[in-house]
């Protein structure tokens, strides 16, 4: 799987997009989904991901994760899930060819508020693509993991994800994220793609501070306002596949291709 040359900013939260090839609808069957989470949770055993939401759809991915394992876990993690996802589709399939675009995208995310509403967006995404009314109604998200914490085949790291949002326990954290996304609920035909597409969300003086940890590869990359926050926008067409992931410089930024595409079909 070719992968984006990345700039490596240790201690982040990243929200991590990736899109089937040619935004084909693969991941439409239950039994897909179901192999992707699959291996996200093998992911979470081997290497120690750290898992904050996700949200599988038709034909991209969500998945929210926070870098305290050390610089390979994410992209070791991202090879195993969209590595065994895509080659159980294939075969099955007697298909050949790419399963999913050539790389994903990270966005690194402010911790606390702008975390909690990125959460939020997250778990709205296929309320917004108009299959479910509410996310509770979506069984291949993290809302209900959230709502209602496992006791097996855990996936959501609770109490990492309640501090890193700002809370003194993993019930505070609940309470209030059910809060917003009732809230978010009757505004949910707005897209926020900066969520997605950018290469920082948070407050303008975290945002600074990213762009001034890149140093000279942050050349011509612009701070803007981006609803009740900043964001670090890249422009398109600067990423360079590496197709070995032994050749990849980690030390530059976590950025890849992606986006939202809210355009789902079920069955």
């Amino acid at each position: 799987m070719a992968r984006a040359k990345r700039h490596y900013l240790p201690g982040q939260v990243w929200h991590i997009t990736h899109r089937c090839h040619k935004k084909d609808f693969l991941l439409k069957l239950k039994m897909d989904r179901q192999r992707w989470l699959h291996w996200l949770y093998e992911a979470r055993k081997r290497y120690g991901l750290t898992i904050l939401d996700y949200t599988v759809t038709s034909n991209h991915i969500h998945l929210l994760v926070f870098d305290d394992q050390g610089r390979d876990v994410i992209p070791q993690s991202i090879k195993l899930v969209a590595g065994r996802t895509g080659q159980e589709y294939n075969s099955r399939k007697n298909r050949k060819g790419a399963f999913w675009e050539d790389s994903y995208h990270a966005t690194a995310i402010q911790t606390k508020q702008h975390l909690l509403r990125c959460i939020v967006y997250i778990d709205l995404n296929m309320v917004r693509a108009g299959v479910v009314s509410h996310p509770s109604e979506w069984q291949f998200g993290g809302y209900n993991e959230i709502q209602k914490p496992r006791r097996k085949c855990v996936l959501i790291a609770y109490e990492k994800l309640a501090e890193l949002s700002g809370f003194s326990s993993c019930h505070a954290f609940q309470k209030s994220h059910k809060e917003y996304v009732d809230e978010a609920l009757c505004n949910v035909d707005r897209r926020q793609a900066w969520w997605s597409e950018s290469i920082a969300v948070g407050d303008e003086s975290f945002v600074e501070i990213i762009k001034h940890r890149l140093g000279i590869r942050s050349k011509g990359r612009k701070v803007k306002e981006a609803g009740e926050s900043y964001q670090l926008r890249e422009d398109a067409g600067i990423y360079i596949a590496n197709s070995d992931p032994k050749n990849c410089n980690i030390d530059r930024y976590m950025t890849l291709l992606a986006g939202d595409n809210y355009v789902n079909t079920e069955q």
